[in-house]
């Protein structure tokens, strides 16, 4: 079904039946991305003396409760209520679903000090539509463990204040990355790069979002893309999330 988007004036033809979906779902058990110690998802029937939320026990519907971190069980996407003393939820931030979107990747830099960090020069490097309204960084190495990856206590790769700054100054509002944090896990509480992607708080945006733990196979080149994203419609600082992209001719 090809359909033609009108976006900063301009028209783009795109292709609404070829999705490609670029989350991690949240799955039963440890088989599934996770970071920061959380708990593994669990989806149980409920079960009571007068009734059992599974037909194949015997009930008439399936009925489950669902327990899971969104931040640190799958792909999520958060608003600046993430860092702020007042919370404000990802529902009533993010109120567009569709954006063009660059998809880059990179091999982030080794450190001496056993850091991996992606950078200004990496961004600026590997960067060429400029119009874009939101990024995707696939990271380097990328295979499909990712989407069963446990991060906890490895000291993944993430975004140096530098690079969020030209970022944000190319005018990209969406933030997409295949890692569980844009900042160094354990740094302090500092959480530099949010802080700077939202410019909290003396400067503080509400409209960007960052997320995070996506996961781009390597099927789908780099290049220039129509984003939707979507969340479900939680009032909190962040959300399970469904990014898919849909090329661009």
């Amino acid at each position: 079904m090809k359909t033609t988007i009108q976006k900063n004036s301009k028209d783009y033809l795109t292709d609404l039946s070829q999705p490609l979906d670029i989350s991690i779902p949240l799955r039963i058990g440890a088989e599934n991305v996770s970071a920061w110690y959380v708990d593994p998802v669990k989806i149980e029937p409920v079960r009571t003396d007068q009734f059992t939320g599974a037909v194949a026990e015997g009930g008439s519907v399936n009925f489950r409760d669902i327990a899971f971190n969104p931040h640190g069980n799958g792909t999520h996407t958060e608003c600046v209520g993430h860092i702020t003393k007042k919370i404000h939820s990802i529902n009533e931030c993010l109120k567009q679903f569709f954006y063009l979107a660059e998809l880059i990747t990179v091999q982030p830099e080794e450190k001496t000090n056993g850091d991996r960090v992606i950078s200004k020069e990496l961004i600026q490097l590997h960067r060429k539509h400029l119009d874009a309204e939101a990024i995707i960084i696939r990271t380097l190495p990328n295979s499909e463990a990712k989407k069963t990856k446990n991060y906890s206590n490895s000291n993944p790769p993430f975004i140096t204040v530098g690079a969020m700054k030209i970022i944000i100054e190319s005018g990209i509002k969406h933030f997409l990355i295949d890692l569980p944090s844009v900042d160094k896990e354990v740094d302090g509480g500092e959480l530099a790069a949010h802080h700077a992607f939202w410019e909290h708080p003396k400067n503080t945006n509400f409209e960007r979002t960052i997320t995070e733990l996506v996961y781009v196979p390597n099927s789908i080149p780099d290049g220039f893309y129509l984003l939707n994203l979507q969340i479900a419609s939680f009032e909190n600082d962040a959300s399970p999330s469904k990014p898919v992209l849909y090329a661009i001719a």
